[in-house]
């Protein structure tokens, strides 16, 4: 039999969704390992959309599960139809959209809320010893939810490999261990049935980033 992995997308876009060559390598993993992706985001507003040759908000309204219909070329699911009875995963690829849809952590950091709907899934896949695998900044989702927990958003010290390290002391202070790994690599929390890697939080080649991403599904795959 082969597993169900569900991916939740966050919209279409690494500014305002979900990053897309991040969504892209796990399907394409997940396919190549043989196994099947059920593809769901929540039917909702995106906090702004960002126009990705300027960089700049827009005054334009966009939905996150129309959004990311685009990337699961139109399979997809709303959120709240998500059973994880069926399932035997869980991935959340990164992007902006995790840090603004899917959570408030964009602008209130390590004091952000996250939509109630995503944190029902997590806990729901958490209680059920179930795999959940997280790339770029969706490991915040688990320092906010499951304290104690060990993650990886690349390396904690900040340099220009590694723009965005703060976040890794954001989630040292929820109370999470922080474990610095490469980019190629996948951090695997054995007790939360938790693995991480850094993705795009790393000025990294984007083969690298794939890789990475393979890691990580291959991981949860093993655990599923």
């Amino acid at each position: 039999m082969a597993k169900r992995v569900a991916v939740v997308l966050a919209g279409c876009g690494v500014f305002d969704g979900s990053e897309i060559h991040e969504a892209s390598a796990v399907l394409v993993h997940l396919s190549r390992e043989g196994a099947q992706a059920e593809v769901f985001a929540p039917n909702i507003p995106q906090m702004h959309v960002v126009d990705h040759v300027k960089g700049q908000p827009t005054p334009e309204q966009r939905n996150v599960l129309v959004e990311s219909a685009r990337i699961a070329r139109g399979n997809i699911k709303d959120l709240v139809t998500l059973d994880v009875k069926g399932l035997d995963a869980l991935i959340i690829p990164g992007g902006f959209g995790v840090a603004k849809n899917l959570s408030t952590w964009a602008t209130q950091g390590k004091n952000c809320s996250i939509s109630k709907e995503v944190e029902g899934v997590l806990r729901a896949f958490h209680a059920a010893h179930k795999p959940i695998g997280l790339c770029c900044i969706s490991p915040v989702l688990a320092a906010k939810i499951f304290p104690g927990c060990e993650v990886t958003v690349g390396h904690d010290t900040e340099c220009e490999q590694w723009p965005y390290a703060k976040t890794a002391e954001a989630m040292k202070e929820l109370g999470c261990r922080h474990v610095n790994s490469q980019v190629t690599e996948a951090h695997v929390d054995t007790r939360n049935r938790l693995v991480t890697t850094s993705a795009f939080m790393c000025n990294a080649p984007i083969h690298h980033v794939h890789d990475g991403v393979g890691k990580m599904v291959q991981e949860v795959l093993r655990l599923a």
